[in-house]
Formats: C-alpha cells, sequence, structure tokens
C-alpha cells in the first residue's frame, strides 16, 4: 500500500504535468534545438524533512521540463505519430545549491546531440540567473512495435537537424563510464 507521501508526490507532478499543458496551448512555438526555460515554484510537497526541497523531485521536474521542448517544438507530436515514446537511459545531477519553500525558479532544457545509441540533453535549475543544479539526461526512443529508433530516424524527425550538430566529449565519455553491458545482469 503506498504511503500518504507517496501518494502525494504523484498527485503533485500530475497537477503539474496539468498546469504545464494549460501553459503549453498559448507558449510559442521553438526550435527542438533552442534552449527553453520552464517556470516552476518550490511547493510544500516538493519538500524533504531539512526543508529544502527533495532531491528525487528534481528528476520528476526536469521530466516536465523536456515535455515542454519536445512539445513546444513539435517533435513530441512527430515521433508519437510515428509510434515512438521516449525512456530515460541514465542520467546525472550535481547540485550546488538548495531551493527552499515558494522560490521561484526556471529549469532550461536544451539538446546536447546524439551518438549511435541516444539523445542527450542538458538541464539546468537557476534561481535570480544562479544555478541551483545542473543535470545530463541521456533518452532513447522505442518503437510502441517493439525495438529501438536508430538515431538516423530521430534525426530524420526532427527535420531541421543543425549539419553541425556534435555529441560534446565529454558527454560520451560520461555515456560510456555509466554504460550496462548486455551480459550484465
Amino acid at each position: 500500500m503506498p504511503s500518504a507521501a507517496d501518494v502525494l508526490s504523484g498527485v503533485n507532478l500530475y497537477f503539474r504535468l496539468l498546469l504545464l499543458t494549460l501553459r503549453l496551448r498559448r507558449a510559442p512555438r521553438v526550435s527542438l534545438w533552442s534552449e527553453t526555460r520552464t517556470p516552476f515554484r518550490v511547493w510544500p510537497t516538493d519538500l524533504d524533512p531539512l526543508l529544502h526541497m527533495n532531491n528525487a523531485r528534481y528528476l520528476g521536474l526536469m521530466d516536465l521540463a523536456r515535455t515542454d521542448l519536445t512539445v513546444r517544438s513539435g517533435y513530441m507530436q512527430e515521433v508519437t505519430r510515428r509510434g515512438w515514446y521516449p525512456v530515460v537511459g541514465a542520467q546525472t545531477i550535481t547540485y550546488k545549491r538548495s531551493l527552499k519553500l515558494w522560490q521561484r525558479f526556471v529549469v532550461t532544457t536544451r539538446v546536447l546531440g546524439f551518438d549511435e545509441r541516444a539523445a542527450y540533453m542538458q538541464q539546468e535549475f537557476r534561481r535570480g540567473g544562479k544555478l541551483i543544479a545542473r543535470a545530463v539526461v541521456q533518452a532513447r526512443f522505442l518503437k510502441r512495435s517493439g525495438g529501438t529508433v536508430s538515431t538516423a530516424e530521430l534525426l530524420e524527425a526532427s527535420g531541421d537537424a543543425p549539419a553541425d550538430i556534435e555529441l560534446p566529449s565529454w558527454v560520451a565519455d560520461w555515456a560510456a563510464s555509466v554504460r550496462i553491458s548486455s551480459s550484465e545482469s
């Protein structure tokens, strides 16, 4: 049986998803290759016992901020039309400062690039221009019919990928270091 905290946590993210969906109806369209800024505020249900935003909440808000970029760019609609869906394969986050009750902040999201297996995004939490936390997310796209979407297919679906997009070497190194081989169980 889920605890009351688990239920509140789930309700919190679904309510925020509803608010984001309403905001997206009037938000300007962006390029998949631009940086988006998704605004949030720390709610009481975001807090841990030390009265700052719980580290797990950051990951859920990153999901919503990625949704902001992919929906506003039209990319999510295109991949859905093709029968694909994204999943997080790996992520890392580094915290610099705390967020406290009622503070406003933004999550910036941008595509870093692709390798032969996945797409990579950088997301930053900022408050008043100050960096709060930075994360790198590796996403794979899967086909509802089974299998993985290739990088070539992902780039073709974007319609306007920059010709010079190249995954930073530090991201490629990170991806290689966190990869779980198929022989591990």
